[in-house]
């Protein structure tokens, strides 16, 4: 259980799917749903989440005037309207915690005056489930206490790396994107189990806990995907052929250029 020394209030603006997954690990990791504020645009949402959580919903004032950690979820695109709306109640000491693909930390801290406590998170959809991976990058103004509050934080969504901001981009078209990528790559194998005669049933409980055992192998085993993916192919076999087919498709080259499109958009936000 997280100690959130000098945290004694946290506010989220934007209660979506990614919000919600960090009210549930601000609690997971010991913040009273009591110190935990949502701001959110329907009202049946606030309640919903209110009785689900026990958390308090404000309005946005109330909230940030008395946050001492404001976690900004909403969209990218609504960002610019909304830093003119926060910044009248910012308390210069409160940690910004943007989760928001793209979005710098210069132009939050023009947008709100120009503090200077802001950390820039990405996150993805696993940490719906405590299973996230996170990157995070902060500004000269984040003290030691607010990096260990974001540290302890993120370890209830699962793991987290510190990164240089530079790199936030290709962090977003790794890990961040990354889900999307892999449940992809699931359909496809579920559509090739329904063209070899598999009913769609049979193909999704096949597919699925195939992967999640090669993940779990992957995690717990100490070995290298190279190493793993040597060991379960014989020269010639049944495997081989598989990996040869996408190879010759350049799979390589295709994951790479994805990832880049990914990097790229998420560069496009920023502007």
């Amino acid at each position: 259980m997280a100690n959130y020394d000098g945290i004694n209030q946290v506010a989220i603006i934007g209660a979506g799917t990614m919000g919600e997954a960090f009210i549930a690990a601000l609690i997971r990791s010991g913040m009273k749903p009591s110190a935990i504020a949502v701001v959110v645009r329907r009202e049946e949402r606030g309640l919903e989440l209110s009785q689900r959580y026990g958390v308090l919903v404000k309005s946005l004032a109330d909230a940030v005037s008395a946050s001492d950690v404001l976690i900004l979820g909403i969209k990218p695109q609504g960002l610019t309207d909304l830093m003119s709306e926060i910044a009248p109640h910012l308390s210069a000491n409160t940690l910004v915690l943007s989760l928001l693909a793209g979005k710098t930390i210069a132009g939050i801290s023009a947008g709100l005056g120009g503090h200077r406590s802001i950390a820039r998170v990405m996150p993805n959809t696993p940490t719906l489930v405590g299973k996230g991976m996170a990157g995070y990058s902060l500004s000269d103004g984040v003290t030691q206490s607010q990096k260990e509050f974001i540290v302890q934080l993120l370890a209830a969504t699962g793991k987290s790396i510190e990164i240089p901001e530079e790199l936030q981009n290709a962090l977003t078209g790794t890990s961040g994107s990354g889900p999307a990528y892999f449940f992809r790559f699931v359909e496809a194998m579920v559509d090739g189990a329904v063209e070899l005669g598999l009913s769609r049933e049979d193909a999704t409980t096949l597919t699925i806990q195939t992967i999640v055992g090669a993940a779990t192998l992957l995690e717990e085993s100490g070995e290298t995907p190279t190493r793993l993916r040597e060991k379960v192919t014989s020269l010639k076999g049944a495997t081989a052929e598989a990996l040869e087919v996408f190879n010759e498709a350049g799979i390589s080259e295709i994951v790479a250029k994805a990832m880049a499109a990914s990097a790229r958009r998420s560069e496009e936000l920023a502007q």
